[in-house]
């Protein structure tokens, strides 16, 4: 089977309920992303930073995948018995979505909702409660404990093994973004000339012109048409 390459942004969740970071009436027209996703942010308050993330957890239970994930989760099966590196799913989003509609390992490139990261000692524990200045880290116990996500001027999470797989593959698929974040704004270019590259969008993205197709509507729609048609072709 072709090697493919799958990014996935905030539209693929929009339909299950999340709100979009920059769509009119998004999270960034709500809050300051300095305030809430940046170090300098969690520096002058974090917990102002905190009771955001709180909020993101709290809502993330209230939603479910919707047919988008699972069609992804679908084509990801159907690789099961080819190598490792044929198939790479990565997403910017830090819901767990993808997981709960059946893929078993996406690339969280800006980290985890559902984590925290410990400042002193390291780890990552695994995390659905509220966290405060007083939660303790599980390992160290000390209160260092912060979002286990990206924030602006951070460097994204598994770069290497993306870049690996998108000078290597076959396809390359973005689908809901917004072409706007780098690095995953430039994915489209790093397989371009040796991949095929599609857009499955709401709309087209500022970087449509780049895709060697596009297919545009809800992700609803336009996702599980791709799966079937890839996996028919």
């Amino acid at each position: 089977m072709k090697r493919i390459v799958i990014l996935t942004g905030a539209g693929v969740s929009r339909e299950s309920g999340l709100e979009t970071f920059r769509d009119d009436g998004g999270i960034w027209s709500q809050v300051k992303l300095e305030d809430v996703c940046s170090p300098e942010g969690f520096l002058r308050d974090p917990a102002m930073v905190d009771a955001f993330y709180n909020k993101r957890r709290q809502e993330l239970r209230g939603v479910s995948p919707n047919a988008a994930h699972q069609a992804l989760a679908e084509l990801e099966n159907a690789y099961r018995d080819e190598p490792e590196d044929a198939f790479l799913l990565v997403t910017q989003n830090i819901d767990d979505l993808h997981e709960r509609g059946g893929s078993r390992a996406p690339i969280h490139m800006h980290g985890e909702l559902l984590r925290l990261r410990c400042m002193n000692c390291g780890v990552t524990p695994e995390w659905t409660d509220d966290c405060d200045r007083t939660t303790r880290c599980p390992a160290c116990q000390e209160m260092t404990l912060r979002p286990d996500v990206v924030w602006f001027g951070e460097m994204p999470l598994h770069m290497e093994r993306i870049l690996r797989a998108l000078r290597c593959c076959d396809v390359f698929v973005a689908i809901g973004t917004s072409a706007t974040v780098y690095p995953a704004a430039g994915f489209v270019q790093e397989a371009s000339g040796h991949a095929h590259t599609i857009e499955l969008n709401l709309v087209p993205s500022d970087a449509a012109a780049l895709f060697d197709e596009g297919d545009y509507g809800a992700a609803t729609k336009v996702v599980p048409r791709f799966v079937r048609d890839f996996l028919t072709a």
